[in-house]
């Protein structure tokens, strides 16, 4: 039941959403967030969506107070650009000009790489979302670095669950950097019994997409039985424009994991289609996700999207962390609260391994639906894949 204290943004989260540093600093009262996102930049879609998370899950979690422990939350955003040296300098200012106790952030998982090394430096936590590649929680991680965004493993575990058959071939398309890299490689360990035949790798950048599709369909259209192109994107560009080069010709399906809702739109040319999702508005049910739907609705109008969700468990672990230290922002103490800590998101409970710091968290597998009703591809649930069904590797060698 969602009351009517809860379902209300307080004027005070409304001011937050639109404001990029929520109070002047003073005294020891506060509590400093640093939120380092792509602001502008090719992923600037996603930013935006981590950010508005962010700020509704400080309000659902403090109760609409924006204090923990009498302590008022200071949030100071910080655009990356998408760019790795930008991030490393901004968060390093956020850690020693700006007093940040802790950070959160970014949405590239090529910036987060940057990133790690100063958290490290500054013996400062930092939350990482929504960035994905293994890397983050795998060689390059230290012991300041937790995450709520899903790793590549736990994308590429889910999506085996969809497309891992017998007699099943896939090649796969990804961008030609750390998270498409560390997708595909995450992808392989986890097939058991389809084979992979073929990696296309692209430049981030790429708009025409002719030729990496050419050399897919060779190396898949004299192989017997399914055949599939499993393609893992972020950003810019529409991968999906291979379909035109007529692959049911060949035989050849596409498969992919969910998306934001513009990219999906996509998806209505591929009814069917099977994969795995990190969040779909429609598909987890739980009070904090009818608190996130209800508001977002109420305020934009519109549901909330794939990394709004993961915006809002961030902060909910946050301030879930925060609330156990009764505010002590000391890092160790920080690290001692949320090894092992579970809480509730939108996603349902999440827990935050001791090991490696990544949060064990459900995923969807989906099946596409073309409903005239919505402008993208609505991915159906199949079902939900727990955390225990998914043997995520630790990858960091602690």
């Amino acid at each position: 039941m969602i009351t009517r204290r809860v379902l209300g943004l307080s004027a005070l989260g409304l001011a937050c959403l639109a404001s990029p540093v929520w109070a002047q600093a003073g005294g020891g009262k506060e509590i400093r967030i640093a939120h380092v996102y792509s602001k502008t930049g090719p992923l600037e879609a996603y930013g935006k969506q981590t950010q508005i998370g962010f700020m509704m899950g400080l309000d659902y979690a403090t109760q609409g107070t924006m204090t923990v422990a009498g302590k008022k939350i200071v949030v100071i955003e910080k655009d990356d650009q998408g760019k790795p040296d930008v991030g490393k300098s901004l968060l390093a200012a956020a850690y020693g000009d700006d007093k940040a106790d802790l950070a959160v952030g970014p949405s590239s998982s090529g910036v987060a790489l940057a990133l790690l090394p100063v958290a490290e430096e500054y013996k400062k936590i930092l939350l990482v979302e929504p960035a994905v590649a293994d890397a983050i929680t795998g060689e390059k991680w230290n012991k300041y670095i937790f995450r709520t965004g899903r790793n590549s493993s736990q994308d590429a575990i889910a999506n085996a669950v969809a497309l891992d058959k017998p007699g099943v071939t896939i090649a796969t398309l990804a961008q030609d950097y750390a998270f498409g890299r560390d997708g595909v490689k995450a992808f392989k360990e986890a097939l058991k019994t389809a084979k992979i035949t073929h990696e296309e790798y692209l430049p981030t950048s790429t708009t025409d997409f002719t030729a990496g599709a050419q050399r897919l369909i060779d190396a898949l259209k004299d192989k017997p039985g399914r055949k599939v192109i499993f393609i893992i994107w972020a950003g810019g560009g529409n991968p999906f424009k291979i379909a035109d080069l007529d692959l049911k010709r060949y035989g050849i399906e596409i498969a992919t994991g969910g998306n934001i809702l513009p990219a999906m739109t996509a998806y209505k040319q591929f009814p069917g289609m099977e994969g795995a999702a990190y969040y779909y508005f429609g598909m987890p049910k739980n009070p904090v996700n009818e608190w996130l739907v209800a508001n977002h609705y109420k305020q934009f109008k519109a549901p909330p999207d794939f990394f709004t969700a993961g915006g809002m468990s961030a902060a909910i672990a946050a301030v879930e962390a925060l609330k156990k230290t009764g505010g002590d922002t000391n890092t160790n103490k920080l690290i001692k609260t949320m090894e092992g800590m579970s809480f509730e998101t939108p996603k349902g409970k999440m827990s935050f391994r001791a090991e490696d710091h990544q949060a064990m968290q459900s995923m969807y597998h989906f099946k596409i639906k073309v409903d005239p009703a919505f402008a993208w591809g609505v991915p159906e649930l199949v079902r939900e894949i727990k955390p225990e069904e998914m043997n995520v590797p630790i990858r960091n060698k602690r």
